[in-house]
């Protein structure tokens, strides 16, 4: 019998693949770039958060998972390794000020803001620390997972670009792609924008917009900047020890400034934000166009009689393990999980 078929090696992909196969089933994993995490995945700021920031849809009833799972996935694969740094936040908003902050989130002063970013330039009156979040490497995060699929039984094909659906008699029965037919009982989508694409053979549509980013990536002297720093004009954080990631909102469009001009822009911002910036070098910018389907995440059967499932959201580095987790044991058992119930493509489902 053909095993599940996974369209999309980044990070929630991967992360299904990783939890479908570690539980015994014969998973197949396609993606088409040579290598893994090359799309979107690539591209994110990666900042893993438990709470407070923007949970659309059903992403609020899997927030209280989040932080669990990535420490459940550091101890399951040892070259997954989380910075669990903290983060920073404020805003322009004065009303902020006053709003009620969910549970392992403080509201601190100048004083303490001084104390926790020290190469702060011009620390807020107030901003929000939320001590237990961290960020990641997401590429290597995704390759430690497609290694453990692989290593669990997986079969991952890169270099296969899936061109369509395989649909005989109104079942799908597997994909069509550059590297021949894949045969599946179920396929799973998690090829992010692709999905509409590859949905159009369906009765049901699912729009998936992009959201540009701009991520620029810095050298600086270790220890810049401590915790994740997200100020009304950017967000950054150290990576790795001496290098900086930093975004901002990218609109593009021919009114736009080029994207060479926003990456020496966020420049000047660093080295006005921080002291000691100014031995910070410049080393590139991507733009990366995160998939953001209308009612948050899209996690679920798209096809009546089960041969499709897809797997889409926003903020996806940050779900990826609960995610691949509940879709695994969904697929697996059969029986529909309640932690998705919100989730589900056609809407909340009881």
């Amino acid at each position: 019998m053909p095993g599940v078929v996974v369209v999309g090696a980044g990070i929630v992909g991967s992360s299904v693949a990783y939890h479908l196969a570690r539980q015994g089933t014969s998973v197949t994993l396609l993606d088409q770039n040579p290598s893994s995490a090359m799309g979107v995945t690539g591209d994110s700021f990666a900042w893993i958060g438990g709470c407070g920031g923007d949970w659309p849809g059903g992403a609020q009833d899997l927030r209280g998972f989040v932080l669990e799972d990535w420490r459940r996935l550091e101890t399951e694969l040892p070259d997954v390794a989380v910075r669990w740094t903290g983060s920073l936040t404020w805003t322009d908003d004065q009303g902020e000020h006053d709003a009620p902050l969910g549970p392992g989130r403080l509201r601190v002063g100048r004083s303490d803001i001084a104390v926790l970013e020290p190469n702060l330039r011009h620390p807020p009156e107030q901003a929000i620390h939320t001590p237990s979040d961290g960020g990641v490497d997401p590429s290597a995060v995704t390759n430690a997972l497609v290694d453990a699929a692989r290593g669990h039984g997986a079969t991952v094909i890169q270099n296969s670009v899936v061109t369509s659906l395989s649909v005989t008699g109104g079942r799908v029965e597997g994909v069509q792609s550059s590297t021949g037919f894949h045969a599946a009982s179920t396929v799973v989508l998690a090829a992010g924008t692709g999905i509409s694409q590859l949905c159009e053979p369906l009765p049901r549509d699912l729009p998936v917009a992009a959201s540009p980013a701009c991520l620029v990536r810095l050298t600086a002297p270790a220890g810049l900047v401590k915790a994740i720093v997200a100020s009304p004009d950017f967000e950054v954080r150290e990576v790795r020890d001496g290098d900086l990631l930093l975004t901002l909102p990218w609109t593009g469009g021919t009114a736009a400034i080029s994207p060479e001009q926003a990456m020496r822009d966020a420049h000047h911002r660093l080295k006005a934000a921080f002291h000691g910036s100014n031995s910070c070098h410049l080393l590139g910018y991507r733009i990366g166009r995160r998939p953001m389907p209308a009612q948050g995440p899209a996690i679920g059967y798209i096809a009546q009689d089960r041969s499709v499932y897809v797997a889409d959201m926003h903020a996806a580095v940050t779900l990826a393990p609960t995610v691949g987790r509940l879709v695994a044991d969904e697929l697996v058992t059969g029986k529909p999980s309640r932690e998705l119930r919100s989730c589900r493509p056609d809407g909340p489902s009881r």
